[in-house]
């Protein structure tokens, strides 16, 4: 029976990520942003179960990754195409928003046939692009003037921003893991930078601080290739 909670888990993240869509076609993107945090939640805790009660399978690898492509790159990508509706062209929306969806897939696939990819994530990864794009809902939700605002406000923008995130997941740059294996200050002294600076963050400028978290896991990665 505990084999079968993993996957369970697993389910629940993608139903987080309908329900998303669902928002999203009844114009409620912020609602939609927040059930992708719950998702992630659930991307979280399926690893946590599976390491817990030792219930690890190839059917729950390849499950998880089905599910993350509709919650990390399916929804954000949706959420793309709704925020660049000023863009007259239809196929110039379609074609831009897929981006997310399509190099999460690849970003995805890569990951699963990768062994080198344990202690440290070759591209950004698909939960880390989706934050990247529900900061541009929930930041301006919560924080009227901040940088989030200014990207929403015009559709070219969030094109950029939206197409710089999808080379991201399929880059080569390395990022930290933000897996821990202890607690140890030396071997996770990234990590614990990354929480200190977010919750900072989000001290600071409250829910809005969720913008600077990819920033600041990006600065973090390339500070840590550079020191070594």
């Amino acid at each position: 029976m505990k084999r079968h909670v993993p996957n369970f888990i697993t389910l629940l993240n993608l139903a987080s990520g309908f329900a998303a869509l669902t928002f999203i076609i009844n114009g409620d993107l912020l609602t939609a942003s927040w059930l992708i945090v719950i998702a992630m939640v659930f991307d979280f805790g399926d690893g946590l179960a599976a390491r817990v009660l030792n219930a690890y399978s190839e059917t729950g690898k390849q499950l998880d990754s089905l599910a993350d492509v509709v919650s990390f790159g399916v929804v954000p990508g949706v959420i793309v195409y709704t925020l660049i509706d000023g863009v007259q062209s239809e196929w110039v929306r379609i074609i831009f928003a897929a981006l997310i969806p399509a190099f999460a897939a690849l970003r995805l696939a890569k990951f699963n046939t990768d062994d080198g990819q344990k202690d440290v994530f070759i591209g950004l990864p698909t939960p880390a692009a989706a934050i990247a794009i529900i900061s541009l809902i929930i930041g301006p939700e919560y924080n009227q003037s901040g940088m989030a605002a200014l990207i929403v406000e015009n559709p070219l923008t969030i094109i950029v921003y939206s197409v710089a995130i999808a080379l991201l997941m399929v880059s080569h740059l390395r990022l930290i893991s933000l897996k821990f294996k202890n607690l140890n200050l030396k071997d996770n002294l990234s990590r614990y930078i990354l929480i200190l600076l977010s919750l900072t963050a989000f001290i600071v400028l409250g829910i809005a601080g969720i913008i600077l978290i990819i920033p600041f896991y990006l600065l973090i990665s390339l500070s840590a290739q550079i020191s070594r």
